[in-house]
């Protein structure tokens, strides 16, 4: 579970994103939608422990992001919208640092990589790839091992149709094994079969949404509603 605890945030000190913001993200799929610029990608920066809260405590079951950083990113797999990472180091040095990290053999990266078809450019360092080969090498990190709470920022973004059906296979295996999953995404209709509940962020407020409809078109419907900003009669 993730628990957001009278959480808030600002780039700026007059413009507040996140606004005292009490949230639990339990296990199953949940999608955080909303327009553009209302604080999703921001709300998933803060749960990942890349932005620190002005105020508020994030726990990662039970143990806070920053104050208990260790256990509480054991698990922690995130893809950002925009992939950051060291310039100088190639792909199969950041593979096996993650390895270490999550405690598991280096050929769990070589798989990994492998996953998104990049084994040949392995010995590449990152200034050398493409921006959609340097997102593919993110996620590539996301699978090592067995992340509990994964948070996926347009995880199907520029991935070909063989990729994102595998990538959709890999959320709900997560998904059915436990793991609490957030998923951004401007492309719903993939997640809608997964989705337990969402989230969307107004006013710097997250309301959760954790009843869904059952039938397929209403849940679309309802759904489509939160992404452009409205709220579900």
């Amino acid at each position: 579970m993730i628990r957001f605890q009278n959480v808030s945030f600002s780039y700026e000190r007059e413009e507040i994103v996140i606004n005292s913001v009490d949230l639990e993200l339990h296990s199953g799929l949940c999608l955080l939608l909303g327009p553009n610029g209302c604080g999703k990608s921001t709300l998933l920066k803060l749960a990942s422990g890349v932005e620190i809260p002005d105020s508020g405590h994030i726990a990662i079951n039970g143990h806070d992001l920053w104050e208990e950083e260790v256990p509480a990113r054991k698990g922690l797999a995130y893809l950002p919208e925009h992939p950051d990472l060291t310039p100088y180091a190639s792909i199969k040095e950041i593979l096996d640092f993650v390895c270490r990290l999550r405690e598991q053999p280096l050929e769990e990266g070589k798989k990994a990589l492998e996953f998104f078809g990049l084994q040949h450019l392995a010995h590449r360092t990152v200034r050398e790839l493409s921006m959609g080969q340097r997102r593919r090498a993110v996620f590539a990190a996301c699978l090592v091992g067995t992340p509990t709470h994964i948070l996926l920022d347009e995880p199907l973004e520029g991935m070909d149709r063989h990729i994102q059906k595998e990538i959709l296979g890999w959320i709900e295996n997560h998904t059915r094994s436990g793991a609490t999953v957030v998923v951004v995404s401007h492309m719903i209709e993939p997640f809608i079969d997964l989705a337990s509940a969402s989230v969307t962020v107004q006013s710097g407020k997250a309301l959760r949404f954790k009843d869904l409809p059952d039938l397929y078109e209403k849940k679309l419907t309802f759904l489509e509603q939160l992404a452009e900003g409205g709220l579900p009669l």
